[in-house]
């Protein structure tokens, strides 16, 4: 009973070999399944607790939503809203996410304190979600081997305020031969055929094959092995696909369990009523762990397919100590600002900030930033696009401050602040990099702020703010 035919108003038709391929697994579900492409693909985004809780946003947000069951701080919208084009989402109240997929970082369930890699990270979604779990606490470093999907990254992980990431632009093998046993967590967010995004993105669809499937899954292996070099003995290690294919799935963990037999599968005690089991008969060996790793299908619940198999590293009492040779030296790539440095910097903080921000700072180049950690492994040789907090720029005989200082600060870290109401005209020029004329009194750096949250910087004189929100941001 092979279905074809036209599959929504935004989708072309599923793939030949895949709806076979499909019918062929799944038998009497298999309508169901196919069915679930008729209904509109659904909406969600996540509240990022580092900011505001979901109580609060509930009763400040202009959107219509409905909580997505699965998701502490997920919420569905409806298709009349556009949250990502409303000032909220510029001072990074929340990150626009398909549902299913924010399901993945609970289930990783990252902890304060703790040093946790996200693999392949971009656009950021699950970093950003990992990050607010651990409450800006402990070390994130957030990888992506391409680069223009690292400098998205890079954005998304300033816009959400996060402070203790590095973002890294890197072979997952390049990674592994720094950071040997020392991650409490690891994420591998696999790239993968896509199957389970068909409904939300058709060009997924033009660019399936079967071919491509097996060469997914060839990578994803390789991917996993690096990264478990990377784990600290007793940690965890999450995998997770956005396709339906045992291939790149089921096939995939039952391949890296037999290779690696200090992996066990663990079971979650996140499961949604909603989510599915792993198949076991549609492995080779038969695995009955197997039946460990989860399923998202969307006729099974209103979001997009996803597959994740969370494992443990054995031998859970033994702890990764860094040893004195892997630490990060004082006069390794790490750059101590001069005493001039510092001046210009503490003559900011103490003219425009009542918070202190000046433990481990570095500066590379002209830039200044504060590190996630003191006890990191030596970054020499890696590409960083952002080794922590961006604090700012020396300029000549000045210290200017950064957007991503901004973002981080709240109203109560500065000395002078102005809110503006999310619908005012003033919000909308200052986005647009307008000038803005104030009746208050303003000197020097202002922070500008949409009902109470950060936006960015202005610097006020004369009864004017100049703009300094950053031209490649600005609303058209």
């Amino acid at each position: 009973m092979l279905l074809e035919g036209k599959l929504g108003d935004n989708m072309t038709n599923l793939p030949v070999d895949f709806a076979k391929k499909m019918e062929s697994l799944l038998g009497s579900e298999y309508y169901e399944f196919v069915k679930s492409y008729e209904q509109p693909k659904t909406s969600a985004l996540r509240v990022n607790s580092l900011k505001i809780d979901k109580q609060k946003f509930s009763s400040l947000s202009p959107f219509n939503l409905e909580p997505v069951p699965w998701a502490e701080d997920g919420f569905y919208y409806s298709h009349t809203d556009e949250p990502g084009k409303h000032p909220y989402h510029e001072a990074g109240l929340y990150y626009i996410q398909e549902p299913s997929a924010i399901a993945v970082a609970y289930l990783l369930d990252a902890q304060p304190g703790e040093r946790v890699l996200d693999l392949c990270a971009a656009p950021g979604g699950k970093s950003t979600h990992i990050a607010a779990a651990m409450k800006n606490q402990g070390l994130l470093i957030a990888n992506e081997i391409h680069p223009s999907r690292a400098r998205i990254l890079s954005q998304n992980i300033e816009r959400m305020g996060i402070k203790n990431a590095i973002v890294t632009n890197e072979n997952p093998s390049n990674l592994a031969e720094q950071f040997e046993g020392f991650f409490h967590r690891i994420l591998v967010d696999a790239p993968c055929s896509g199957e389970g995004m068909f409904r939300k993105n058709p060009i997924a669809c033009d660019e399936w094959s079967l071919n491509n499937v097996a060469m997914c899954a060839a990578r994803q292996m390789t991917i996993l092995e690096d990264a478990q070099k990377m784990l600290a003995p007793g940690g965890i290690l999450v995998y997770s696909t956005c396709t339906f294919s045992p291939e790149e799935n089921e096939q995939v963990i039952e391949k890296f369990l037999l290779k690696y037999r200090n992996f066990d599968l663990v079971e979650s005690t996140k499961l949604h009523p909603s989510f599915d089991r792993g198949r076991i008969e549609w492995t080779d060996n038969k695995e009955t762990s197997i039946n460990r790793t989860i399923r998202l299908w969307p006729h099974k619940l209103k979001g997009e397919g996803h597959f994740v198999a969370i494992m443990k590293k054995t031998v859970a009492d033994l702890k990764y100590i860094p040893s004195p040779k892997d630490l990060l030296a004082e006069k390794g790539n790490k750059i101590i600002p001069t005493k001039e440095d510092m001046k210009y910097y503490l003559d900011f903080t103490r003219q425009y900030l009542n918070v202190r921000l000046e433990d481990n700072l570095v500066k590379f180049g002209q830039q200044l930033y504060i590190l996630p950690s003191r006890n990191l492994p030596s970054l020499d040789g890696l590409k960083i696009l952002r080794p922590g907090l961006h604090l700012g720029t020396f300029m000549k005989k000045r210290f200017e401050p950064s957007h991503a200082l901004a973002l981080f600060l709240g109203a109560n870290h500065v000395k002078q602040y102005i809110s503006f109401d999310a619908s005012s005209p003033s919000i909308k020029a200052y986005l647009k990099g307008e000038t803005i004329r104030v009746s208050q009194d303003y000197k020097g750096w202002v922070l500008v702020m949409v009902d109470d949250y950060s936006l960015g910087w202005a610097k006020a004189s004369n009864g004017m703010l100049k703009n300094h929100y950053p031209k490649g941001l600005r609303w058209p």
